[in-house]
Parts: structure tokens; C-alpha cells; sequence
């Protein structure tokens, strides 16, 4: 049973199961053993990833795959029975064609009562970091994996369904040219992972000037820029606190990185704000997805200090720059009423992460998370509709 609303919503987090092909299709043929291919191992197909086994996914053709929500409770901190993660994930099943097929996907938002979604990448922001230091390999994968998005999804299918190219800004000039490509196709949305960019001339941070002409871009054009969480540069940390510095992403929580602080969104943020990113591009619009907003709270704290010591670096109360520029999607489990007076109804996004496990099974349902917080229909509305509506018209200079 759907849940009913007064309105047809627009999501903010959904997702699609790539295909086989996903980055095989159109990769430079010279660059295929450098990139991403598939190998029988032990009888089961694995990604080689640079030449090396990848696991940021324990079964990367999701078919079986598990069933949307299956962790919803496990997610909202609750696992009375003390059962293992596996048990947790249920049985799974085969994969459904609207994981796979646009139209088949339009047919399955009609029953949900959405009326669009930005679609992103389940195994895409899980690849940067495995390909890097590579940086020819890194941006040809992603140039394919783009040219299959399109061909699969289309970047605004029946201005419903909105894909997110992924960028990598480890080169930035082809960075500035798929950005470029991307725009030519009408994409409203690209999507990228927080955290330090590793560039050919060492680490540096995604405001740093050697980006500003990717970020002139983005800002002119009037596009949505989309972090999203997945495997970032932070993963190279685990070592040093005793653990494997590349689990697979379930496999995770059960380890110290679900207890770990480093955060490499709210760094990614903080840099921005500390380097006036917004400031040079006034007109730059960026959400967060699938990144929580406990962050938030921790940033705000931070700034609130260092606007209070070193206000001279500043042009304005960072708080302010960040409210006016960033949109938050929270975890549908998060405390979402101080959330709303910390951020105003303006800029919070709704995200059901369907379908994955630990997403919503239900993505009409995050409004009685909403409720239970005690949002008005009107607020309900702007989160659950009229936001995510907006970022997905281009606001061109």
C-alpha cells in the first residue's frame, strides 16, 4: 500500500543497478586492462578495478540483489535480536527491470506516486579511488561510463527521471570538457564524492584554484552539483586505525569506520567556506545526498567559533553563505526539527535512497518521518516536492 499524499513527490535519492557494461561499453579499447573489466573468480564474476579484485561491493552484478528497505530498521539503530548482517538483508531476488530500464522505471514511479527523481550511480562512486593514481584510466572510465548512462537513462527522461554524470576533477581540464559534454546533453545534475582531489601535481582541495575554471562553468550554467557519498580518499586512514583500507561497504559497519569522525563531506564544505568557493561563484548550487546531516551540526559548530575569532576571513557569516548555496537530503532517521531550524524548509531534500537496502521500500513513506517531527504540509510539500523541483531547472547566470 502506497502511501497517500496530497501531491506527487520528487526524489531526491533514488538509484539505479549499473550494467554489465556500465564502463566497458564505450572504453578506449588500449585502456581496457587499465580500467574496469569483469573475471571469473572462484565461480562468481568479480570487477577488476586497475588490475586489482574490487570489493566495494560484494556482488556487483545485483543479480540476486536484496530487497528495497531491507535494513530499514538496522539503519534507524534498532536490531532487537542481535542478528548478524547477513541475516539483516533477508532473501534476496532477481534483479526487477526498473532497476535496469527507464521505462520500466517510469511505470514503477507512477504506482509510487513520484513524479521525478535524481537517478544516481550505485557501483560509479565507489571506482574513482580504486582507479587513482592512473589518471589517463580514471578519466577514460568515466567519459565511458557517461556515454552509457546516456545511452541507458538519458540525463532528463520525459523531465522525470534526471541521471547525474560523475566527474572526476583528477585532471582538470577534462573535467572542464565533460562538464562541457554534459551540459551539450542537457543534464541538470552531475554528481561527484567529497573529499581531497588527487591531481597530477599532488592533493589538493576541490576549491583550489586550479579548479576554477570547471567551477566558472558549473556556476554559469546554472547546473546542480551533487555530492554524494561513496568511497573517498578518507578510506586511506583505516590503516592506520587497524583496519582494512578497503572493505566492502556493508562489511563496514560491522568494523571501526562506522564509529570513525573523519567526514570528508563536512571537510569538503568547510574548505569551501574557508576558501570563499561561494563567494568567486555566486551563483553555484550544491546538494548533499546520501551523506546524512549530523554533519551539519558539527560544521555549524565550527564555524560559528571561527566566525567569532577570525571574522576577517570572511566576507560574511559563513553559516549564511552555507545556507544560501547548499541543500541538504538527511538520513529519513535523522533529527530532522533541528535540521528545519538550522537550515529553513528552503533547502532540505528528500531522499529515499530507493532501491537500496538500507534505503525506504516505501519512498512515499519518508513524509511520516517528516510528520513525526512535526513539519507543516507546506513544509512537507517544499521537502518532499517543490525543492528537489527546483535544483532541476538549470539557474544560468
Amino acid at each position: 500500500m502506497t502511501t497517500a499524499l496530497p501531491f506527487t513527490f520528487f526524489d531526491c535519492d533514488n538509484h539505479y543497478y549499473e550494467a554489465e557494461d556500465a564502463f566497458t561499453r564505450y572504453i578506449d579499447p588500449k585502456l581496457k586492462k587499465r580500467a574496469i573489466q569483469w573475471a571469473q573468480l572462484d565461480g562468481r564474476q568479480r570487477l577488476l578495478v586497475g588490475g586489482r579484485v574490487n570489493r566495494f561491493i560484494p556482488n556487483p552484478t545485483f543479480d540476486p540483489v536484496g530487497k528495497p528497505g531491507a535494513l530499514d530498521e538496522y539503519f534507524r539503530g534498532r536490531n532487537p535480536h542481535g542478528s548478524d548482517l547477513n541475516s539483516l538483508f533477508g532473501e534476496l531476488e532477481p534483479i526487477r527491470p526498473e532497476y535496469r530500464n527507464r521505462d520500466a522505471r517510469l511505470a514503477a514511479m507512477d504506482s509510487q506516486g513520484m513524479q521525478g527523481c535524481i537517478m544516481l550511480p550505485t557501483l560509479g562512486v565507489g571506482m574513482e579511488q580504486a582507479l587513482l593514481p592512473d589518471f589517463e584510466a580514471t578519466v577514460a572510465t568515466f567519459k565511458a561510463f557517461n556515454r552509457w548512462l546516456d545511452d541507458d537513462w538519458g540525463f532528463a527522461y520525459q523531465e522525470r527521471i534526471f541521471t547525474a554524470p560523475y566527474i572526476t576533477m583528477c585532471r582538470p581540464a577534462d573535467a572542464v570538457r565533460e562538464l562541457e559534454w554534459a551540459l551539450d546533453h542537457d543534464a541538470r545534475f552531475i554528481v561527484m564524492i567529497p573529499g581531497p582531489i588527487t591531481t597530477e601535481v599532488g592533493m589538493r582541495p576541490p576549491g583550489d584554484p586550479m579548479f576554477d575554471e570547471f567551477w566558472q562553468l558549473a556556476n554559469d550554467s546554472g547546473i546542480t552539483v551533487c555530492y554524494h557519498s561513496g568511497e573517498t580518499y578518507y578510506s586511506k586512514f583505516m590503516p592506520a586505525w587497524g583496519e582494512s583500507d578497503y572493505m566492502m561497504s556493508f562489511n563496514a559497519l560491522l568494523g571501526f569506520r562506522s564509529l570513525f569522525s573523519g567526514d570528508a563531506i563536512q571537510d569538503t564544505f568547510a574548505n569551501h567556506l574557508h576558501n570563499g568557493l561561494f563567494l568567486r561563484f555566486p551563483n553555484l548550487r550544491i546538494a548533499c545526498i546520501e551523506s546524512g546531516s549530523t554533519w551539519v551540526f558539527h560544521l555549524f559548530e565550527k564555524l560559528t567559533k571561527s566566525w567569532g575569532q577570525i571574522p576577517f576571513i570572511y566576507k560574511e557569516d559563513p553559516r549564511e553563505t552555507f545556507r544560501r548555496h547548499v541543500w541538504v537530503s538527511p538520513f529519513y532517521e535523522d533529527e530532522l526539527a533541528s535540521l528545519l531550524k538550522l537550515m529553513g524548509d528552503d533547502h532540505i531534500l528528500m531522499g529515499s535512497d530507493y532501491p537500496h537496502v538500507e534505503g525506504l521500500a516505501e519512498p512515499a513513506s519518508y513524509i511520516k518521518d517528516l510528520q513525526n517531527f512535526d513539519y507543516t504540509p507546506e513544509q512537507c510539500r517544499k521537502v518532499m516536492r517543490d525543492n528537489g523541483i527546483e535544483l532541476s531547472i538549470r539557474r544560468p547566470v
